[in-house]
Formats: structure tokens, C-alpha cells, sequence
């Protein structure tokens, strides 16, 4: 039926006047946020019902196939045996920075239309005013070099899932490909018909309209790339590593300045903070990790076991991102991602070790056990040759992970972008096609965590590590979940990012701006907030000041280079040192005989840590850090602290770079 009036209904359960007309913000009776819902609503019989319908009198139709959810409040219907179609969407839930997710079902109930369920789609490409992003052909011309390479890199790199669930012709339907800022997202998953077998070829030859209008500095790389995907049959690999070069070479033409403030607040209600961050406050301005690194990490085990959790964490990861940066900048070629990738991972397998030996140390059993989880971001300065010529010192990659539920979102002044993907029950329960999101969100245990470090041996970490370019301006947020809950973040970004982004705030100001929001609104948590200003733009913004003339625009950047060149320089000379309170946090007297315990859950596979043979000395103390992620249930840190003796032993039988990591003095 067409409706008469636009309205929409508050979520708070407990409202007594939940009708609002749509378009507020705020709910005029109890002031809650209002949820503007919009979703992708699939298939050819959504397409036939006209804009100003309404569809189970629940349901606007906005635009065709655009509607809005007037009861977000509400669960939506879903049948009890989910749908064949609907699984796809569920076991790619990882993906859901690209793809969009399933929502729930709406049937046409006019008597005259056909009934049939209507799948309707959530976080689809849509911003929050109801319109559609535009397609990857629309936006190309008007697009930077870098972006326009960083777009294929992103569909390559969503081939392999793709194809392995037979959806590959996803990727192939120009219409299908939106975009946003600087990612790829996608309308909806198309299955490829049972009769075709699709190979990179057909993706070359869809890539080939898009390349014939290229931007100079890369329209020649991508061109050779595109012909072999179309003239030969090459490998993926192959592929992923010319796309990858120029993609860094490209991105490395723009300046990077990194501005990072971080703090950790007790709350107005907890007796002790479980929360560890870096950098914190005033406390790591001399870092040589500075602007490189950011943590939060929020610990579970209460008094004497989630602080010394999560500090443990932030302290061991600090120390094996020394060596790994160490050791990136004496590489004479590009490390791959796979293998930074890789390296991070096993640093977290260090970690989870590490906690987990004091754990069994103490014989804390069950929810006795110290344990934390942890979001960290890297950006790795490697060395390149950019696509005009000169040797930059940025290839501008960031590396993220995560483990439990706190986040990292990417802020720019057109939009909020959550990274991350949640280890809890109702992740879980989509993960294995059990369950549609928001169905799964009414569980009882819908929030407690699947994941964190320091339960279980490294084994049971089931891990991703994500990798992005730094191709605007923008601000990464990491954040323990005393702010993210309610979805404090997502409502409120606006208010909080946007002055830093414009020079109207420093960040310090801001990290202490949304730290006081999370204790208004989230109040009985512990909160961390990390913040780093990403700048890519000419323009350098002083907060409340003009913005400085090219010729000082440009002594800042070469300032930023010389200083972090001295850092780095000064890292390869000093001990790695803690404070004194770190020292008796670290103090560990861990049993070297610990066995390794099989994984039990038959949800939950083995990882191994395998390191291909490339042919190249392995990142951060190579077969070592795997001996001790594999091996033992001791960290590196661990090992040094109880036995210095046997730990210079196997460190003077290292190469001399990574021994003088070890045993500085030497």
C-alpha cells in the first residue's frame, strides 16, 4: 500500500511516545539516537514495487530496491531453515568491510502480487541518507592514481573467497561494484551459472575498459598487467605481486604525516582498569614506535589478571614490532604482505602463549583465567621507487588485527568505517551459517566472546590480519568496547572526528573528548581510545591557525622523514627498556615443560603457522619466533626474563643484524 506519512520508531524498548517522523536524528520523546536502517532489498520482484510503497507495514520503500527498516528496533522475520541462497552471505561474514550482509526476509502481501520472500540485505553500499554509492565506472576518471589501482587490488584480493563459494561472477558486473571513498563494496552476491568456468581472463577482459582511461603514471603498468590476465594463463600470484608493486609505488608519490594520542580512562564506576593502550598520554612521547604503532587492549580476569593481561600484551607486542620494523628496513626489496601478514600473526601467537604460561603457571582454570583482547594497527615504512622515478621512504601500508571485541574505524569527513569484525557469539553463530545477524543479536550470550588472548594455546586463535593503503586523509580510531557499545561511535563520529579533520581540534583534545562520551553514555567500562591522523594532502592544518605556506608544508614532511630516520637509527644503537613498573608486571617465572593442549572444539580447526620458502631471510628472528609460537607456550619476552643466559646463547648464534637486536651491547 502507498503510505501517508514518513515515520519511524525508537529503538529504547521502554519509550513511551517511539513515533518520530523519518529524517530526525533524535527521538522526540526520550531523546534516544534514531536508526535509519536502509537496505538493498534483492531480485526482480523488489525492483516492481514503486518508491513510496510500504511492504509489511514495516517497510519504506525509498527508491527502487532501496528501503528502510521504519522498526529497527524489531527483529526481522526469518524462516526457521534458512535458505540456500541466504549461506553465502553468512560464511562470508568476514568480508562484511566489502560485502553487504543478510538482514532478513519481507513478503509483497498485496493479494494481487506474488508472496514470494524478499531477501533483504544490510550494510549494502548505501549512505546514510538513503542513496546508492556510485559504481566503480562512474567514479574512475575523477579518481587518483592510487585509488584507481588500490580498486583492483581490493577485487583481486575477494577472487579466491569468491570463487571457492562459486560467486565469482560477483565481481564481474560493473553495476554490482560500488564504491566508497577508497573501498570496493559490493550490492549483492551473484551466483556464477553452473555452465561457465570463470578464470582470471574474464576478469582481465572486464578490467580492460576501465584501464584504457587510467591515469598516466600507472595507465602502463596496469595495461601490461591486463593483457597477460587476458593473453596468458597466468597465476594469481603472479598477478597479486605486479598489482602490488605498483599499487605501492603509487601510493608512495604522496607525502604521510602520522599524528597518534591515546589514553585509558578507569570510568566513573569500576574499581580498577582492566584497559591497556599505546601510546598513553604523556607517558611515550620518546617511542621510537611512535606513530608507527597503535594498541588497546581490554583485560578479562578481573583484579591481578585483566590489567596484567593487557599490560603484558602492549609490552610484548612493542617488543616484537621493534625487531620486525628493525628488521623491514634492512630489506633490500619489498617485503610481501603475505609474509608482514604472517609475522603479525605470529607475534599475537607469542602473546596468547605468553599470558597462557602465567596462567597455567597460577592454575587459574575456567573463567579464572587472565586473558585480553587486543586491537593493534601497524604502519610499516618500507622503501620504494615510486611510479615517477624517485625513492620514497613510505609505501603508506597499514596493517591491522584483532582478537575479541575491541575495534578500529576509519573516519574521513564524508564517512565512518568500521574495520573490524567482533570474535563473540553472535559473529560465530553467521560465521557458521546458524544464524542471521540480527537474529542472532537476541541471544542471551550474543556478546560474550568467542576469542581473546591468553584462554587457550595458540592453536585455538583463529586470526586475520588486514592490510590497507593510507590514500587520504583521515583518522584510524582504535577503541575498547567502554565507547563502542551502543553503538556510541557510529552515531557521534560527526561531532568528534570532523573537528580534528578541519584544524579545529588537536587530537590530543579529541581522545579526551570521546574518552568523556564514553563515560557519559557507556559508563560502568573501562575506556581506550587510540587515535592516529593519517595526512596525505599538501595542505598541513594547524588546529585554530591558517594553514602554512607550501614551502614550510614541505620542511615538515622532510623533517618528519629526518626525524624518523634518526629514531630508527637510534633503535638499531639502545636495549630495548621498560619501566620499572613494567619489570614487576613482566616478572614472570614460567614452566619451560608446559604441554601443548589439543584443540577440543570440532568448530574451531588448528591454525598452523606455516612460512613458505621464499627464498628470503625470514622477518623478526625468523625460525626462532616460529620455535616459540609452535613449540612452547613461552613468549620471547618470557624467555629472556627467566633465562638471560640460554636466551644470549641463541641469540649469538643468530645473524649479526637481528643478534644486535638481541644483545645490544655486543
Amino acid at each position: 500500500m502507498i503510505s501517508t506519512q514518513l515515520i519511524i520508531f525508537c529503538i529504547n524498548p521502554r519509550c513511551n511516545n517511539p513515533i518520530n517522523p523519518m529524517g530526525d536524528s533524535v527521538c522526540a520523546s526520550c531523546q534516544t539516537p534514531l536508526v535509519h536502517r536502509y537496505l538493498w532489498a534483492t531480485g526482480s520482484l523488489s525492483a516492481q514495487i514503486s518508491p513510496g510503497t510500504k511492504v509489511a507495514d514495516r517497510y519504506e520503500v525509498i527508491k527502487q530496491q532501496i528501503w528502510l527498516d521504519t522498526q529497527p528496533g524489531l527483529p526481522p522475520d526469518v524462516p526457521e531453515e534458512l535458505p540456500t541462497a541466504v549461506i553465502p552471505y553468512l560464511r562470508l561474514y568476514q568480508e562484511r568491510l566489502h560485502l553487504p550482509q543478510a538482514y532478513g526476509f519481507a513478503s509483497n502481501l498485496e493479494e494481487d502480487e506474488d508472496t514470494t520472500d524478499i531477501l533483504l540485505l544490510e550494510n549494502a553500499p548505501i549512505d546514510k541518507t538513503g542513496n546508492i554509492y556510485p559504481t566503480i565506472v562512474e567514479a574512475w576518471e575523477q579518481a587518483t592514481a592510487v585509488r584507481q589501482v588500490y580498486w583492483l587490488w581490493q577485487i583481486l584480493q575477494l577472487w579466491t573467497p569468491l570463487s571457492e563459494l562459486g560467486l565469482s561472477h560477483s565481481l564481474l558486473l560493473a553495476d554490482n561494484l560500488r564504491v566508497q571513498g577508497w573501498c570496493v563494496r559490493l550490492l549483492e552476491l551473484y551466483q556464477t551459472p553452473a555452465d561457465e568456468k570463470l578464470s582470471l581472463q574474464n576478469l582481465g577482459e572486464c578490467w580492460q575498459f576501465w584501464v584504457v582511461s587510467a591515469k598516466a603514471s600507472v595507465a602502463k603498468g596496469l595495461q601490461n598487467i591486463v593483457q597477460q590476465m587476458c593473453e596468458t594463463e597466468i597465476e594469481l600470484e603472479a598477478i597479486n605481486i605486479q598489482l602490488n608493486n605498483l599499487l605501492l609505488a603509487a601510493a608512495a608519490e604522496l607525502p604521510l604525516v602520522l599524528k597518534v594520542a591515546g589514553s585509558t580512562d578507569i570510568g566513573p564506576i569500576m574499581a580498577q582498569n582492566e584497559d591497556a593502550c599505546y601510546p598513553n598520554t604523556l607517558s611515550d612521547l620518546d617511542e621510537p614506535l611512535l606513530r608507527h604503532l597503535s594498541i588497546v587492549c581490554d583485560g578479562i580476569g578481573g583484579h591481578e589478571g585483566g590489567e596484567v593481561a593487557s599490560q603484558l600484551a602492549v609490552q610484548s607486542v612493542k617488543l616484537q614490532i621493534r625487531a620486525l620494523l628493525a628488521e623491514v628496513t634492512e630489506q633490500t626489496g619489498l617485503v610481501p604482505p603475505e609474509l608482514l601478514q604472517e609475522q603479525l600473526e605470529a607475534s599475537l601467537r607469542v602473546v596468547n602463549n605468553l599470558i597462557c604460561a602465567r596462567n597455567n603457571e597460577q592454575k587459574r582454570q575456567g573463567k579464572e583465567r587472565m586473558a585480553t583482547t587486543i586491537v593493534m594497527a601497524l604502519q610499516v615504512p618500507q622503501r620504494v621507487q615510486t611510479s615517477t622515478g624517485w625513492q620514497s621512504n613510505n609505501t603508506h601500508e597499514l596493517y591491522l588485527a584483532n582478537v575479541g571485541d575491541s575495534r578500529a574505524y576509519w573516519i574521513t569527513r564524508n564517512y565512518c568505517q568500521l574495520l573490524t569484525v567482533d570474535d563473540d557469539v553472535a559473529t560465530r553463530e553467521v560465521r557458521f551459517a546458524k544464524s542471521l545477524y540480527q537474529k542472532a543479536l537476541f541471544r542471551p550470550d550474543a556478546s560474550a566472546l568467542t576469542q581473546a588472548l591468553g584462554t587457550r594455546n595458540s592453536e585455538s586463535l583463529r586470526l586475520k590480519v588486514q592490510r590497507f593503503i593510507v590514500e587520504e586523509d583521515g583518522i584510524l580510531l582504535l577503541c575498547s568496547d567502554g565507547l563502542s557499545d551502543n553503538n556510541w561511535v557510529e552515531q557521534s563520529w560527526q561531532n568528534y572526528a570532523i573537528p580534528v579533520l578541519t584544524g579545529q581540534l588537536t587530537i590530543e583534545d579529541a581522545v579526551r573528548n570521546w574518552i568523556n562520551l564514553a563515560n557519559e553514555k557507556n559508563g560502568r567500562d573501562n575506556t581506550s581510545v587510540v587515535l592516529t591522523y593519517c595526512r596525505v594532502s599538501p595542505e598541513y592544518i594547524v588546529p585554530v591557525t591558517p594553514a602554512l605556506p607550501e614551502e614550510i608544508i614541505e620542511a615538515e614532511i622532510q623533517e618528519e622523514e629526518e626525524e624518523q630516520a634518526k629514531q630508527e637509527q637510534e633503535e638499531l644503537q639502545e636495549p630495548t627498556s621498560f619501566t620499572e613498573s613494567s619489570q614487576t608486571l613482566l616478572d614472570l617465572d614460567l614452566d619451560l615443560g608446559i604441554p601443548e593442549e589439543p584443540i577440543l572444539s570440532p568448530d574451531i580447526p588448528p591454525t598452523l603457522i606455516t612460512k613458505p620458502n621464499r627464498g628470503k631471510r625470514l622477518v623478526m628472528l625468523g625460525g626462532v619466533l616460529a620455535l616459540l609460537v609452535g613449540g612452547t607456550s613461552l613468549g620471547l619476552f618470557a624467555w629472556w626474563q627467566i633465562n638471560p643466559q640460554g636466551f644470549q646463547q641463541m641469540c649469538r648464534q643468530l645473524p649479526q643484524r637481528v643478534r644486535q637486536l638481541c644483545l645490544p651491547g655486543e
